[in-house]
């Protein structure tokens, strides 16, 4: 016997039915993809807090410094704005080991302040004696929790492994802990190429201040000598309309005499007028907040956070003026005259403005002559905080 099959049921049948695995490989494929963004977008957070933290102190200053220039040197390379962003997914990982070693750190804190108030109500009863060696004890479980968690592969989820006392104890009695951790620490410092960031931000320090030394001396001196400080002026102008580029060379041949090759840079300017002109606009316009915020003494409590809108302005001005000094690579022969003295009109408002801010830094600023040494755009990330008091 045959079941008849109607004709409005072979209609409403789909005609070419999608398997339940295609479906939940789709699925699978979509959460990859949105995970992986999540983890790009935190990374790239945490690598900004992190080059905050980094530039508090002087020779962290320096590593800022160079990660920024190379930065321009890869993009100016490959012309790609996603080689600009280095070590991201890395800073995914730390930002992750941070988070979790504070949440960690939270009822350890909650203890602390028990014993604190125990010892302020009787400094020598057995309560403060109860409460503060609890918290020796909390405090040695933790650093052993989270040495275990690094140890397990320093994934979020190790640091929540209920049982990693226990595997530290079985991994110690194996032998060998101290050396892998010692290893594996050193292969993930050399991996970072801390010194050569280090070493390249004060070569690009270096030169990017012997250009801006004369006109920022000449230009402090404007309050004593009117025409002095004029001529600072002018040359500080002329400086920046080439200082960016000269950096960005600099950046992606890795020579220090790149500094002083101004034809090959006034050559590549006639093939990439208009990409020059946004570039040093940026950057030039992005330095400008950093100035502004210095009016007023800054808190020492808020250093991190001012690093951090440092960066936000800093580091995108650094990825287009990479870029900019790639497209030259992409034509041979010099765009019309039209396009090159309409760039260089473009430019004229941005160089004119810039070197009326950096003048009226020294006078409305409260580190005096010594902020206009304190050039954002080109020198070191000088932490914006009072430490005379």
């Amino acid at each position: 016997m045959f079941t008849a099959i109607a004709p409005d049921e072979l209609a409403l049948a789909p005609e070419n039915p999608v398997p339940p695995e295609h479906t939940s490989g789709l699925l699978r494929r979509a959460w990859a993809l949105t995970a992986s963004v999540l983890e790009w977008l935190f990374g790239l957070a945490s690598l900004l807090l992190g080059l905050a933290i980094l530039a508090s102190v002087l020779v962290g200053q320096f590593l800022v410094l160079g990660y920024l220039l190379e930065v321009c040197g890869r993009v100016a390379r490959s012309g790609r704005f996603r080689d600009g962003f280095i070590g991201v997914r890395t800073f995914a990982r730390l930002g992750g080991i941070a988070i979790a070693c504070g949440l960690l750190w939270l009822p350890l804190y909650g203890m602390s302040i028990f014993a604190e108030n125990a010892a302020i109500i009787d400094p020598y009863g057995p309560a403060t004696k109860q409460w503060k060696t609890g918290l020796t004890v909390l405090a040695t479980l933790y650093v052993l929790h989270v040495v275990a968690a690094c140890l397990r592969g320093a994934r979020f989820r190790d640091f929540f492994r209920p049982l990693n006392l226990l595997w530290l104890v079985r991994r110690v009695r194996r032998g060998g802990s101290y050396s892998e951790a010692r290893d594996r620490f050193w292969d993930f410092v050399v991996t970072k190429r801390l010194p050569y960031y280090f070493w390249f931000g004060v070569r690009g320090f270096v030169g990017a201040f012997l250009w801006l030394a004369i006109p920022l001396a000449l230009l402090g001196q404007g309050h004593r000598n009117p025409a002095l400080g004029i001529v600072g002026a002018m040359l500080l102008a002329v400086v920046v309309m080439y200082l960016p580029f000269l950096q960005a060379r600099f950046a992606r041949d890795n020579r220090l005499r790149a500094y002083r090759e101004l034809r090959p840079v006034r050559e590549e300017y006639r093939r990439a007028p208009l990409a020059f002109s946004l570039a040093l606009v940026i950057q030039l316009l992005a330095a400008v907040p950093l100035y502004l915020l210095k009016i007023e003494a800054i808190p020492r409590d808020l250093i991190f956070l001012e690093g951090v809108v440092f960066l936000a302005f800093i580091f995108p001005a650094r990825l287009v003026a990479g870029w900019a000094y790639s497209r030259p690579a992409r034509r041979e022969v010099p765009r019309h005259w039209t396009f090159r003295w309409g760039g260089r009109l473009l430019m004229l408002p941005a160089i004119g403005a810039y070197v009326l801010v950096v003048f009226a830094s020294q006078h409305i600023g409260w580190q005096g002559i010594s902020s206009l040494y304190q050039q954002h755009a080109f020198l070191l990330p000088v932490p914006f905080v009072n430490w005379n008091g």
